[in-house]
């Protein structure tokens, strides 16, 4: 008589662990300089990251605005004493930093300006690329009075923003390319930051270009702007010719805006 055996089941992979191991997906590299503590920056397509011991201190993009824009926009700060202070300091950290102990930032102003700032350029920073990011280590920034960000907390919210966005309008080219208005009959009724997105849009201006004229975060912009096209007010402008004239491929600065572009076009 033969005796057949069954063989044992395949072990079956644990995906809510393979899920915590390997952290949300928006950056492995991030998610493996947070476990090892690292301090440097981590320099992506469309921003960087300064981490201290694997947690992030400050983000910057050039799609999103700045401290300088968010701080002095909107009167927290005379614009001559914010470039006073980054003449003095070197960096715009470090002139947050002579601000803040000389009595001229409050600290709830400071840390929601702060975090505004870092998760905006972070949302960009952390967008789909096909280049691969480098890390520079280095000494720890001068953070304080900075509040440091779990890596964890940053992905959390980039990725909670980009399922708020498609939610509002699946599709992102209007975050990046420039905005015209719909030839449409009235429009429906706006709210005030609507009607101030609406006033900028010329067909020259991104998003991201009205977000610092008005001298606000990107992510509401964007949130504002996905809402008009999605209202049929307004349209993103006619994409750039897929096939570049030699002269321009080799220069530096259209490759970088072509890049930017596809990044913003992968969210």
């Amino acid at each position: 008589m033969t005796v057949v055996r069954t063989p044992p089941p395949l072990p079956v992979r644990d995906k809510t662990a393979a899920r915590e191991q390997s952290g949300s997906g928006v950056s492995p590299m991030l998610t493996r300089l947070a476990a090892e503590r690292a301090t440097g920056v981590l320099m992506r397509e469309c921003g960087t990251l300064h981490l201290s011991e694997g947690q992030v201190v400050h983000a910057e993009s050039p799609l999103a605005p700045g401290l300088d824009v968010l701080l002095t926009a909107r009167g927290t700060l005379d614009p001559a004493q914010w470039w006073s202070a980054v003449q003095r300091a070197g960096d715009p950290v470090g002139a947050v930093r002579l601000l803040f102990e000389g009595g001229s930032l409050a600290p709830g102003t400071l840390e929601l300006i702060h975090l505004g700032a870092l998760f905006d350029a972070a949302y960009f920073a952390l967008a789909p690329s096909s280049t691969p990011g480098r890390f520079r280590y280095g000494s720890p920034p001068a953070q304080a009075p900075l509040r440091t960000v779990p890596v964890a907390t940053v992905e959390r919210e980039t990725l909670r923003r980009r399922t708020l966005l498609h939610s509002i309008w699946p599709d992102a080219t209007s975050d990046g390319l420039p905005l015209s208005r719909a030839e449409r009959g009235a429009a429906p009724p706006l709210t005030a930051r609507q009607r101030a997105v609406l006033d900028r849009v010329d067909g020259s201006r991104t998003a991201p270009d009205i977000a610092r004229e008005l001298g606000r975060r990107t992510f509401p912009t964007l949130m504002d702007v996905r809402r008009l096209v999605a209202a049929g007010v307004v349209a993103p402008g006619a994409r750039p010719p897929a096939a570049l004239a030699p002269a321009e491929v080799n220069d530096p600065d259209i490759t970088l805006l072509k890049r930017l572009r596809d990044a913003l076009e992968a969210l």
